[in-house]
């Protein structure tokens, strides 16, 4: 591999010409690494299906569907998001693919932006890559902070729930988003407790997705018919175009499926990571069509009132759905406490990916103060200082709630 792009404002840490003789004993993970121009910096501590636990943990397309249903309901109505989630996984297929063949060929903690390096046109290549990192961590940044929301929402909608006479202000919900980000934060402070964090979160949502899709046909006093799952088509945008509210409605089924990038950037904490990413990324994928599109099957033939959901007193319409199901407030309480340990373990793996793209980007001295945000806590295991800075940032973007709805949530 030609090492030209070390002229390049974003370049690769220097190997040490010294040591070559020493790479025999580097396991050849590490000897791959070593060959693209880097150091073995993290551990690999996570396993194939680990690996997929972060992934899915992130994607967890069922729980993003009840997170931004909201926005779907609105725009389109069951139509939208019933057949916007086939549009949108037969779309994530053909984006996890591409992802998963980059990922075989160069598996480098970078991911997007490393590829752009090596792969666009030498004349524009440290524009493509400088410009591919920003994005791929201000997206990152965005994520978490649309996910810590999306959980402090629920937090609060539960408590205006078992108090009907609570009206709440964007501050409650403001404060209910500090909590998640900063609980989130602690858990990816200790390297060694990821992996099995990441498995458990998987087997959190598996489990609550089970529950819920049993749960609530099974109480559900009416159920709608075939024609109001499959054919109604609601659109309250203001767009006088169906077609235009479709497609902003998208959104929501489009969140369910986003951020499949995100196993790539844990190729250097997985051992054959040539062949395990692609695993996790497709599994990702496959997991997450099949939970998003039976759950939203199940919740709108389960729905009683579709205008309550809308005005709904809590601002999350899951769990109007939920009360209405169940006739219990407790009962509808406990089912989106199930979701809010879904999404908290959404929001421990956002995290993970921030972390490790910001890491990586100031190893390749992308970022300002690259030195530091570089640094791998030898104890922790962790890009600790690249996780904090991260994590400050979702934290201030939290401001914006306080000043606009509309501007936070678009």
């Amino acid at each position: 591999m030609s090492y030209e792009k070390n002229d390049l404002n974003i370049s690769r840490a220097p190997s040490d010409d010294d040591n070559n003789a020493d790479l025999k004993s580097i396991d050849s993970d590490a000897l791959k690494l070593a060959e693209m121009g880097y150091t073995q910096d993290m551990k690999r501590n996570f396993s194939v299906f680990s690996v997929l636990g972060v992934g899915f943990s992130l994607t967890n397309s069922w729980f993003g569907i009840s997170a931004a249903l909201v926005t779907g309901i609105n725009s389109g109505g069951p139509v939208l998001i019933i057949y916007g989630i086939i549009l949108i996984a037969l779309i994530s297929t053909c984006v996890g693919i591409s992802l998963s063949e980059l990922a075989s060929a160069l598996p480098n903690a970078g991911g997007q932006y490393f590829w752009a390096n090596e792969l666009a046109p030498k004349k524009y290549a440290n524009f493509a890559s400088y410009l591919t990192g920003w994005f791929a961590w201000a997206g990152s940044i965005f994520t978490s902070a649309s996910v810590a929301l999306a959980v402090g929402s629920a937090g609060v909608g539960c408590w205006q729930l078992s108090h009907p006479e609570f009206a709440i202000l964007p501050w409650h919900v403001f404060v209910g988003y500090q909590v998640v980000n900063i609980f989130a934060f602690l858990f990816n402070c200790y390297g060694k407790l990821l992996p099995t964090i990441a498995t458990t979160t998987l087997y959190t949502s598996l489990i609550s997705f089970f529950v819920i899709l049993v749960t609530v046909p099974a109480k559900a006093p009416t159920h709608q018919a075939a024609r109001f799952v499959f054919a109604n088509f609601v659109n309250n945008t203001g767009w006088t175009s169906n077609g235009i509210a479709f497609i902003v409605g998208l959104i929501n089924t489009n969140w369910a499926f986003a951020c499949l990038d995100c196993a790539t950037h844990m190729a250097e904490e997985v051992a054959r990571p040539e062949k395990m990413i692609p695993i996790a990324i497709m599994g990702t994928v496959a997991i997450g069509f099949t939970t998003a599109w039976f759950y939203s099957v199940s919740m709108f033939f389960s729905m009683s009132n579709f205008e309550d959901l809308i005005v709904t007193p809590t601002y999350v319409p899951i769990l109007e759905l939920f009360y209405q199901a169940l006739g219990s407030k407790a009962g509808a309480i406990v089912l989106e406490s199930m979701i809010m340990a879904t999404g908290i373990g959404c929001q421990i793996a956002s995290h993970t990916w921030q972390s490790r793209l910001c890491w990586s980007f100031a190893r390749d001295r992308g970022l300002p103060f690259s030195g530091f945000l570089s640094h791998v806590h030898p104890t922790l295991d962790v890009p600790l200082q690249a996780h904090f800075v991260s994590c400050v940032i979702v934290s201030i973007l939290g401001c914006l709630y306080l000043g606009s709805y509309t501007a936070f949530n678009r």
